[in-house]
């Protein structure tokens, strides 16, 4: 059964990858493919190709470390906004119209620029990266959350007091697990748009896959190869992501409960 369900997945990877060549085969024929850069049988193409490698390893360490931040962060606010203290539902409400309303790049170039003036904190390029990116998924991650919650039934609550748990314990044990079947699929959206988004960071001087590509393109001065390398790793990474995700939700609806 595993094989059946990757194969659409493979079959379209393997399409997109030959419309991309097609498109290259189509143009001027004066043109003249320069894939040796990339080429692993000389140093150049292997040095090239370790140069891009290790920024797929950074995009991958921000796009985690922020998403881990912003689900944090997003659970507070949720809890925050379903709360009856007033106060703390004005406090998630604010935060989520706020940040929702702010370009991300905008944010960005706030955090790392105009954070050091107000507050005499200087972040570097990758700190600053990810507290940009979790600020403004974590908006969106209250709403997810708090959408999730909500869909529990108020019976199931009711039971636990029932039970003689805690607030805290009817949460934790009964309210977050069904909460999370229901909100995976929007989780995995929401780091599928962290990991994207992070090409962002680039204009900060990030090292990850957006700025190594500019910088090989400036010594190499091959844009069409790099950056169709570049589009090629972005879809290999989003198109695993997604696979995970969904691996993820099978699993889950198999668990009893």
């Amino acid at each position: 059964m595993r094989p059946r369900r990757l194969a659409p997945r493979a079959g379209l990877f393997c399409l997109l990858v030959s419309l991309l060549l097609l498109a290259g085969c189509g143009m001027s024929q004066d043109y003249a493919w320069g894939w040796y850069i990339f080429s692993p049988a000389t140093e150049k193409g292997q040095s090239n190709l370790a140069f891009m490698a290790a920024g797929l390893v950074l995009t991958l360490q921000l796009s985690i470390s922020a998403i881990l931040l912003s689900v944090l962060l997003g659970v507070l606010l949720a809890v925050g906004g379903l709360s009856a203290w007033r106060p703390a539902r004005w406090v998630s409400r604010g935060y989520v119209e706020c940040f929702r309303a702010v370009p991300l790049l905008v944010l960005l170039l706030w955090v790392y620029y105009g954070l050091p003036v107000v507050s005499g904190l200087k972040l570097d390029a990758f700190l600053a990266g990810v507290l940009s990116l979790a600020l403004s998924d974590a908006a969106f991650e209250a709403e997810v959350f708090r959408a999730g919650l909500q869909s529990v039934a108020k019976g199931q609550r009711e039971a636990a007091e029932t039970l003689g748990l805690s607030r805290w314990q009817t949460f934790r044990y009964v309210v977050f697990p069904q909460a999370i079947r229901t909100i995976l699929p929007a989780l995995g959206n929401q780091f599928v748009y962290v990991m994207k988004m992070s090409s962002l960071v680039s204009v900060v001087g990030l090292q990850e896959l957006t700025r190594r590509a500019n910088e090989l393109n400036v010594t190499e001065y091959r844009p069409l190869e790099i950056y169709s390398l570049l589009v090629l790793e972005y879809l290999l990474l989003i198109l695993l992501t997604s696979w995970l995700v969904r691996r993820l939700e099978r699993r889950l609806a198999r668990t009893p409960g």
